[in-house]
């Protein structure tokens, strides 16, 4: 055999050889059965009825009239007169309910936003800067997420008896500042989305700290800063103890307080009770419109990222 014909017979048999299998494996999609999907479906919509029934209870009941709220079944509409119910409510004993919303705002408004902005930045602080004593901080931190807030009630109103500040908005408002699950979760977040080369490239450029959080770190950060704006907003605009406990001036209360001192004396005055009903039921639209109006930060963050410039 010539040396071409070799040549020839062992490019033939190179080409001829079985190919390797590749290494590299698709994914496996998981098939599930249509009997999961319904049990799936079954289970999300009894969650849905369950956290959607009350709702659905306060709307028929604040249309009713005191008469018809014992009178007649509370799933269904009896003679319904919405804005005479919502008209007496804003407009009883002065308008006392509307001081109470006013008071309601203050405290959640400025709690929520002082507390977000604090949060973000002690957790930012946690997560990018190294000193000592940083993680016994940020346990300590953590130890004070564990502790519900009645606890620290009675202890706090010592403390504003101390300091003259009892029965005054101060009582309730700088308890609202501090949000330790807001720190924990500014860290996590902070960790996870706001990358150090960003940062040394704008310490490079010459901007400080304080200018490089506030315009770059806070929108980095904005799906962080509305779940703990949403917890704290929330957290204060239903909470009820510590009001009760700080405050005895009735134009100080907020909602919550206001609407149960209507409550418990609906025995002696019963047109009262509707007004209590009628009062959740305009109590629960500002959260409504607070989660409705903020869900789209979550969406951006969600998607930011997602695709490449």
């Amino acid at each position: 055999m010539t040396t071409t014909e070799r040549t020839h017979t062992g490019k033939k048999g190179k080409d001829q050889s079985p190919k390797q299998p590749s290494t590299v494996q698709k994914p496996r999609r998981i098939q599930r059965s249509p009997g999961w999907r319904i049990l799936v479906t079954a289970a999300l919509a009894v969650a849905a009825v369950y956290f959607l029934f009350p709702v659905y209870w306060l709307t028929i009941a604040a249309t009713k009239s005191t008469s018809s709220l014992f009178g007649s079944s509370g799933l269904t509409l009896d003679h319904p007169q919405l804005l005479t119910n919502l008209v007496n409510v804003v407009t009883y004993n002065g308008g006392i309910f509307g001081r109470w919303t006013l008071n309601s705002v203050l405290y959640s408004g400025v709690g929520a936003v002082v507390a977000t902005i604090c949060s973000l930045a002690a957790g930012y602080c946690l997560a990018k800067f190294t000193f000592r004593g940083r993680e016994v901080w940020f346990n300590i931190i953590l130890a004070g997420v564990m502790i519900p807030g009645t606890a620290l009630a009675l202890p706090l109103f010592l403390l504003m008896s101390q300091v003259g500040l009892v029965n005054t908005y101060w009582s309730v408002l700088l308890p609202s500042l501090v949000s330790p699950f807001g720190v924990y979760l500014g860290r996590i977040y902070a960790q996870a989305a706001v990358p150090d080369s960003l940062l040394e490239a704008s310490r490079l450029d010459g901007a400080g700290e304080f200018r490089i959080f506030f315009t770059l770190v806070l929108r980095l950060m904005m799906p962080a800063a509305v779940t703990i704006f949403l917890f704290q907003f929330i957290g204060i605009w239903n909470n009820f103890f510590l009001p009760l406990v700080m405050l005895s001036d009735q134009s100080l209360y907020p909602i919550t307080l206001g609407l149960v001192q209507w409550q418990s004396v609906s025995d002696r005055h019963p047109e009262l009770y509707q007004l209590a009903i009628g009062g959740a039921f305009l109590s629960v639209i500002p959260i409504m419109i607070a989660i409705v109006s903020l869900q789209r930060f979550w969406k951006a963050g969600l998607t930011e990222g997602s695709v490449k410039g």
